[in-house]
């Protein structure tokens, strides 16, 4: 990961959080699962749903997401909706 310049992973992840947010980090990985084709490997889901966490945090790290006042729910950021071209105003 280059400092600043999300992978394809965490452009993903931002998208899921700015169309579905705010959204927990239990629901991200739900709809990263969903974004991608079944596997025969049981333990693809789960390590997909995994990765969730470790997603949010890197974007939360470079300013592309934030989480609500609260601290249980990720949110876009302006730096982030711009990113990814999102309309949505959350955050």
């Amino acid at each position: 990961m280059s400092e600043g310049y999300p992978t394809a992973a965490q452009k993903e992840a931002l998208r899921l959080i700015c169309e579905h947010g705010p959204i927990d980090t239990r629901r991200l990985g739900e709809h990263l699962v969903a974004a991608r084709r079944p596997s025969t490997n049981p333990g693809f889901a789960p390590a997909i749903a995994r990765m969730a966490g470790t997603l949010a945090w890197r974007l939360q790290a470079q300013g592309f997401i934030a989480e609500d006042p609260c601290g249980a729910l990720w949110m876009t950021t302006a730096d982030g909706r711009r990113l990814i071209g999102c309309a949505g105003t959350h955050g």
